[in-house]
């Protein structure tokens, strides 16, 4: 792994420097057998239990499963077609979900990061759940622990326990020392005995103590819930009242039943639910196609509200590998080839710099023997080993361990052009461990290290896709930042020509210049996460790309942390997202996607809360008025299959490509509420207007009160679906089309119960419709709704901050 090596020579060279220890094939074999496997994987979905349970097991559906079964006793079989739906609905949740289950699984499956271990005195690779108690599990610089267990050999190995602990100070690891899941290798390398494994390890613990399938915080299901558990408090109530109204108007037992069964199935937004969980499913399957990995579900969410992407450099904007372009030589005379390779050979865990180093030098051996070695890590900046009487060396960056002058220049100048630069240094005997402990020591430069990185050319388009979008991108890395600078540039980020040095800021400073530059180098792993952290600060939503140890803190602390599948194990693991083809340029289309999902379904949600509005304004109307119910339960079913059910499956699934702002609740309520107001009233006009008129029969005032509410629920429907495109119109054009092929057409006006005796009624109703929705159309265009609620003194802007796009949400058209 850390010079090329011939294919013969490969299985043997790996397994060369393998600890003594482990177990063997069948005494692992036999402890799996026995239970004592590592078998807390962590999970990406639910289980099928829990997603059959989440759907079928539900409130409403017990509701509606109930009214289904009084009308089944004392209506008629028509009217029970919304149990037929709801039934409906639930196997297409429960499909669909399971469908995503599986697309998340596989690629779980794909994307786990294998854990090494000695078996059988070889070194092999097995999954997660694979290791089993005893088993001695190797561990170099970007792996996470997996499991716990005292550490059985050590190479310099330092551990950050800060995700465990909340200590930022990396911890190193002696023999004997214990190791617990859930912390990450920041450098060094060694092995240690799985001693607790599956659940009864430290963060499996903790895990489920939380009891958290998912930790990402959603204000869209948190919204939703408020929704659901307001409609619960309402429906009894209301659906109290109804009844009585019922029993005292109607003139049987069976048409009072129908009544309020109707009045109530109407006041459950069950689809909301459904649309939700579809939405949400779909979107899995589709980043699965792009080889996404969602590891929370609502991190969909968060990715339609980022407005802050942080990446780091190299493996997001360059490709993973670079290319040792040459070495300058400096000052006297110094055994530059042989150092170099000497401290390759001494790197137990050689990340991507070294192996590009090795790759250059070319085969051969170091030469040297390493007396100590100390390992590179993101902190200090360098690695260096002691060689006895070849003197200590040190490699890493030329500002820490060059002084002021013609050689730090040179490096600082080539770095400008966007090499990555190196330094090769030689410390005076001792020099090393005192530079370990923090003092200062003299080196003499020996050479500079050029190597070449490889921006990705792909990255220059997604970059510019995030500059149309609004969304600012920070490149935060912790290579000098000139070079840094100069790879931006060549990928056309806005504002690369300002790189920031990060060892200049300051707390206080922090949150003004981020908002400023846009380029930062000699940013330390705690730095990048005290970024993100005062840009969340500032109200923005920030998404974190990374795949090395150093990213680790960031990404957890992100709104979003999307992790390269090529990244380091600690990485992917507290990750939301998982980029299985380490492809930058899916960004684009994953944020899409996050929109796509996220706005379609607030469209969706002001659909069902309109019809929640309507039925239960109708329902209070109804029992003031002391009259009868004006709809059956078929009438309602076929308005909401119309106006509502096979729309919104195609708007919840439709493109969509505006940022969502905060706001979901009031944004949904603004509209909801006066569309559902305009709604109740006018049909309640038009049906109190026939009912007082003489010589008109019951069947024929429901007739007309129908005619209103479609034509006011279908203008509804116009008003959501806006900015109207060709397959919007379409789609509008088709339900009310259907619906005029159910009253044209005998058998189906007789089977849903429509009869049209009366055309003045009827004509009466579709001009308060008409008028209502007019109305209802300037009230929203004006925000009136909004502007009451202000001078009410109910909130302190129009329910939204920014004047009414929340009271307009989807365009003007």
């Amino acid at each position: 792994m850390r010079t090329a090596r011939a294919a013969g020579d490969e299985m043997g060279e790996e397994n060369a420097g393998v600890p003594q220890g482990g177990l063997s094939s069948a005494e692992a074999a036999a402890r799996r057998a026995s239970g004592l496997s590592n078998d807390a994987r962590r999970r990406t979905s639910r289980s099928v239990g829990e997603i059959l349970r989440a759907n079928v097991l539900t409130r409403f559906n017990a509701l509606i499963g109930s009214l289904f079964v009084l009308v089944m006793v004392f209506g008629q079989w028509q009217d029970g077609l919304f149990g037929v739906i709801a039934l409906a609905n639930t196997v297409i949740g429960v499909s669909q979900e399971l469908r995503a289950k599986r697309t998340l699984d596989r690629l779980a499956v794909v994307g786990e990061q294998r854990v090494p271990v000695v078996r059988d005195g070889r070194r092999v690779e097995v999954p997660q759940d694979g290791v089993v108690l005893g088993d001695l599990i190797l561990v170099e610089a970007g792996d996470r622990i997996v499991v716990d267990g005292p550490v059985a050999v050590s190479r310099s190995l330092e551990l950050d326990e800060s995700l465990l602990t909340g200590e930022a100070d990396p911890v190193p690891k002696e023999p004997g020392d214990e190791v617990r899941s859930g912390g990450f290798v920041v450098a060094g390398g060694g092995a240690y005995t799985a001693a607790a494994v599956g659940r009864d390890a430290y963060a499996a613990r903790l895990s489920e103590e939380a009891s958290r399938f998912t930790r990402t915080r959603s204000e869209l299901l948190e919204g939703i819930d408020r929704f659901l558990r307001g409609v619960t408090w309402l429906l009894v109530p209301v659906g109290v009242l109804l009844a009585v109204n019922q029993f005292l108007s109607a003139d049987d037992l069976s048409e009072a039943v129908v009544g309020a069964v109707a009045g109530v199935v109407t006041m459950v937004p069950e689809g909301l639910v459904l649309m939700t969980g579809i939405a949400f499913a779909v979107g899995v399957v589709r980043l699965g196609r792009r080889r996404c990995l969602v590891q929370e579900l609502p991190a969909i969410e968060v990715l339609a509200r980022v407005d802050v992407l942080c990446v780091d450099k190299t493996g997001t904007l360059t490709e993973p590998g670079m290319d040792l372009e040459r070495i300058i030589r400096l000052g006297r005379d110094l055994p530059v080839d042989a150092a170099l390779r000497a401290l390759v050979a001494a790197d137990p865990s050689p990340n991507r710099t070294m192996r590009a180093v090795a790759d250059g030098l070319g085969g051969g051996p170091g030469g040297w023997s390493a007396m100590c070695a100390v390992p590179f890590s993101s902190a200090r900046k360098w690695s260096g080993a002691s060689f006895g009487e070849h003197g200590d060396w040190l490699l890493g960056a030329p500002d820490v361990l060059l002084p002021r002058g013609e050689a730090r220049e040179e490096a600082e100048r080539l770095g400008a052009t966007g090499l990555r630069m190196l330094a090769l240094a030689k410390a005076p005997g001792g020099g090393l461990a005192e530079l370990e402990g923090g003092a200062e020591t003299a080196l003499e430069p020996a050479a500079l290290i050029v190597l070449a990185q490889r921006p990705r050319p792909e990255a220059r388009d997604a970059l510019r896709y995030f500059a149309e979008q609004g969304v600012a991108v920070k490149v935060l890395s912790g290579d000098e930042p000139a070079s840094v600078g100069a790879i931006a540039s060549v990928l056309g980020l806005h504002g690369a020509d300002r790189p920031y040095d990060a060892r200049g800021l300051t707390a206080a400073d922090l949150g003004d210049v981020l908002e400023e530059r846009s380029v930062f180098g000699r940013v330390t792993p705690r730095q990048k996460q005290e970024m993100v952290r005062a840009l969340q600060s500032r109200g923005h939503t920030v998404a974190m790309t990374g795949d090395g140890v150093n990213d680790v803190l960031a990404l957890k602390e992100a709104d979003l942390g999307v992790a390269m599948g090529s990244g380091s194990g600690a990485t992917r693991a507290v990750a939301q997202l998982v980029l299985l083809d380490d492809d930058f340029t899916a960004m684009p289309r994953v944020v899409l996607e996050g929109r796509r999902v996220l706005g379609n379904i607030e469209r969706v949600a002001n659909l069902f809360l309109t019809k929640t509005v309507y039925a239960i304004l109708l329902s209070v109307l109804v029992g003031l008025a002391g009259v009868p119910f004006p709809f059956l339960p078929r009438h309602l079913t076929l308005i909401s299959a119309l106006t509502i059910g096979i729309p919104a499956f195609f708007l919840a699934l439709a493109p969509n490509r505006e940022r969502v702002r905060p706001g979901f609740v009031p944004r949904v309520l603004s509209f909801a509420v006066p569309a559902g107001l305009a709604c109740g009233v006018a049909t309640f006009a038009g049906y109190r207007l026939a009912v007082d008129r003489p010589y008109t029969v019951f069947a024929e005032n429901r007739t007309t009160a129908t005619l209103a509410l479609f034509l006011l629920a279908l203008w509804v429907l116009v008003l959501i679906a806006r900015p109207l495109t060709r397959w919007k119109a379409l789609l509008i054009a088709v339900m009310g089309l259907c619906f005029a092929a159910v009253v044209a057409d005998p058998p189906l006006r007789r089977f849903f119960a429509l009869h049209l005796g009366d055309p003045r009624n009827d004509a009466v109703a579709a001009l308060i419709a008409v008028g209502t929705g007019a109305v209802l159309w300037l009230a929203l265009r004006q925000d009136w709704y909004g502007r009451a609620a202000d001078l009410l003194g109910r909130i302190r802007r129009p329910l939204c901050p920014d004047h009414c796009g929340y009271g307009w949400p989807y365009g003007k058209g």
